[in-house]
């Protein structure tokens, strides 16, 4: 039986790990200089994972000071930077070119060089590299490259919504594995949930596509995961196809998947599509644990069903088991409690923001407040709120306002609600027409043909 090599088990790269803060890591590096450790490429790789957690520049220098650094510490630095630093993604295409231009026959890219270039490429501005970067695979790497390039550059494609070279992809890959199969699945069920979700031609779907990619599968022996059944159900939920649906989450439990956060929302969210409360109800309160976006759904169920109480309540117990709320939470809240007049209810709900969690609350939260006062009639509530705001209300604010006075036949907050929506959106000639009609209704008909010379 062959020993360790004892590079491997040296106690300084154990203490790599421990490190950590800049000081404490500085110590560790200088000793593995003074004695020779450093020298290696395993101990350097450990080193600049290490320093770029900590302190990328730090990393960056140490990287400088190698002479002839290998293609593996390449890769190790290029990775570390696309994981852990997304904003210094410059930094690891920069490191890429490096290679390209060396010169040196025996630095070139190999298959760990390319899968974090490739997730870089998922996101602007670094897509219009994914295509260049295909170039250089199949420039630099031998016919039938790595399962994990082929498998990175079908994500990049199905990302950017390119399903024709992704299919075309998975078909040339070899027995593909479990994660390829759910990276195809889930490529058809986001650019489906991203298109207008049409199905009048039933064999263009994009979602049925799921369901034939999921036989498929299943005929292939591959057998799913949570992160398949997560596709599944969000087909079904965009095709509106309950049995479907009730069916994946029956192998869920049959089968002993997880009922996670992701798959316990992905099943909410489908039976509220399909109309059923009731279920999406019973699938949430039976969740073993919720997160934030198990609450967001159930809320927003509610809302849109309206049942305002309901989803005040559920907002409630998500703040007493302490659970976080994001700005969904707080939007949907007061969304449910707008729409069947729970004007108590939903100033709760924003006062909370502050309060209760210390967050400032956005444009985006006065804008539902306001709505929630406005169509409750408080217009003078309303319309102080607006004008105690720390920052500058927008069309929205005031559009809100103004349908609320016009309901409850409040012309002078009307009237201050258009002006300040001409001054924002003077080329908007709904607002003009607004103004005409309201001066319509109290018979002050010069001021109706001024306002629509002033408008045509």
């Amino acid at each position: 039986m062959k020993s360790a090599n004892p590079i491997f088990t040296h106690p300084a790269i154990q203490l790599l790990s421990k490190c950590k803060t800049l000081n404490t890591l500085n110590q560790v590096h200088g000793h593995m200089i003074t004695t020779g450790l450093a020298l290696h490429t395993y101990p350097l790789s450990k080193i600049l994972l290490s320093s770029s957690d900590l302190e990328l520049t730090y990393a960056h220098t140490i990287f400088d000071h190698i002479q002839n650094p290998t293609v593996f510490l390449f890769n190790t630095l290029i990775s570390s930077v696309i994981t852990n630093h997304r904003s210094q993604t410059h930094l690891a295409f920069s490191l890429y070119n490096r290679i390209i231009l060396s010169g040196d026959d025996k630095l070139k890219p190999n298959c760990f060089t390319y899968p974090s270039l490739f997730k870089a490429c998922r996101s602007q501005p670094w897509v219009r590299y994914g295509s260049v970067l295909h170039a250089h695979v199949l420039k630099f790497l031998e016919p039938g490259f790595d399962r994990f390039v082929q498998a990175s550059l079908l994500n990049f494609y199905a990302n950017c919504g390119k399903l024709g070279v992704a299919r075309y992809l998975f078909e040339q890959i070899n027995k593909p594995d479990l994660a390829t199969w759910n990276s195809l699945l889930t490529a058809h069920a986001r650019n489906a949930s991203a298109s207008d979700g049409g199905i009048k031609d039933a064999d263009s779907c994009l979602s049925l596509e799921v369901f034939r990619l999921f036989n498929e599968m299943q005929n292939s022996l591959i057998r799913p995961n949570e992160i398949t059944l997560v596709v599944l159900i969000s087909a079904c939920a965009d095709l509106g196809a309950l049995y479907q649906g009730m069916w994946a989450h029956a192998y869920v439990i049959r089968h002993r998947l997880k009922l996670n956060c992701y798959v316990g929302t992905s099943l909410i969210n489908m039976y509220l599509k399909c109309g059923c409360l009731g279920q999406a109800y019973q699938t949430f309160d039976k969740l073993p644990q919720r997160d934030t976006s198990c609450y967001n759904a159930m809320i927003g169920g509610f809302a849109i069903h309206g049942y305002g109480q309901k989803a005040f309540q559920i907002y409630e117990k998500m703040r007493i088991v302490g659970i976080l709320p994001d700005n969904i939470t707080f939007n949907v809240s007061m969304f449910a409690c707008s729409g069947v007049g729970l004007v108590d209810e939903g100033c709760k709900v924003f006062e909370s923001i502050k309060e209760f969690y210390g967050i400032e609350p956005t444009l985006e939260h006065y804008g539902y407040l306001v709505d929630l006062l406005a169509r409750a009639g408080r217009l003078q509530d309303a319309e102080k709120r607006i004008k105690e705001m720390p920052m500058k209300p927008n069309a929205t604010l005031w559009r809100s306002l103004y349908a609320g006075a016009r309901i409850h036949g409040n012309v002078a907050i009307e009237k201050v609600a258009l002006k300040h929506l001409l001054e924002l959106e003077p080329e908007t000639s709904d607002n003009y027409v607004f103004f005409s009609n309201m001066y319509a209704r109290v018979n002050k008909w010069e001021y109706v043909n001024r306002v629509r010379k002033a408008g045509s």
